[in-house]
């Protein structure tokens, strides 16, 4: 053989710088492969031989997300009682507010409510005290009328009323009329027995009563109480009665000349009139 032949080698061929590509898992969803390759392979470098799979991420990241989802949630429960709570809480103090303005509503009504009572009430009383002062004017107006009416004698007949009421109120009846004049112009109240108010049969009982003699308390006992006699022969002390014997509505006391005195009505109160201004129906006599 020449020499100069070819000598097939023994010598492998000389083989270029490995690559290895390196396949990670699945990390949040993406594929990623990874090639590492040698600083400078040839262009007639061989195909990669070797595959390296990389662990995959994917539970970790999951039970992290998990966890952080279930944070979040409780965070927004926590957000959603705690508005809840406000709300609750305004409508609470928009409650409390719109009651304490009721309340302070009521109270001015009612407040207002006792000015205008107490008010009336001054009107009434004042009004009472000038009917009662009408009514004494208007008493004494008739008697000093009745008076000057008679004829020359009238000066005579006037001294001698006055003093017929002096002369025959003697001993307890004339105790009885005092005590009557000195009510005259008290008020009248129904079921009052003084000593500032009175109503018809509490006068006479009380007058009565201060001398030592106990009469029933109601206008019609107080008509059965003594012996009946004729209005033609009154005295003082008298008892006058409006009605039946025993059935009567209305009392009063006779003071002589005429006149009697008696708690008429809550207009009038307690005055000193004529027999002529209402007459009587009979009269008593316990003294």
């Amino acid at each position: 053989m020449s020499h100069t032949a070819q000598i097939p080698s023994h010598r492998k061929p000389r083989r270029s710088t490995p690559r290895v590509t390196l396949r990670a898992g699945v990390a949040g969803g993406v594929l990623s492969t990874i090639a590492v390759a040698g600083a400078a392979a040839p262009a007639n470098a061989e195909p990669v031989t070797e595959t390296i799979e990389m662990p995959t991420l994917t539970a970790g990241l999951a039970g992290d997300f998990a966890r952080s989802a279930d944070a979040t949630q409780r965070v927004a429960n926590t957000l959603d009682l705690q508005a809840q709570q406000d709300a609750a809480a305004a409508k609470a103090a928009k409650t409390a507010k719109t009651a304490k303005a009721e309340a302070e509503r009521k109270a001015e009504a009612k407040r207002k409510a006792e000015e205008a009572r107490v008010k009336a009430a001054k009107a009434a009383e004042a009004a009472e005290r000038a009917s009662r002062s009408t009514e004494r004017t208007a008493l004494a107006s008739t008697s000093n009328s009745d008076s000057g009416s008679s004829t020359g004698s009238s000066s005579s007949s006037s001294s001698n009323t006055v003093s017929e009421t002096t002369s025959q109120a003697t001993g307890s009846a004339a105790s009885v009329v005092a005590f009557a004049q000195a009510q005259v112009g008290d008020a009248y109240i129904m079921g009052s027995t003084g000593p500032n108010a009175w109503d018809c049969s509490g006068l006479v009982q009380a007058a009565f009563s201060q001398i030592g003699v106990d009469l029933p308390r109601v206008s019609q006992d107080q008509s059965v109480a003594g012996t009946q006699v004729s209005l033609d022969n009154l005295q003082p002390g008298d008892i006058l009665y409006w009605g039946g014997a025993g059935s009567a509505y209305h009392t009063a006391i006779y003071i002589g000349g005429g006149e009697f005195i008696g708690a008429q009505n809550p207009s009038k109160g307690v005055v000193k009139a004529s027999l002529d201004y209402d007459p009587p129906s009979g009269a008593v006599r316990v003294l």
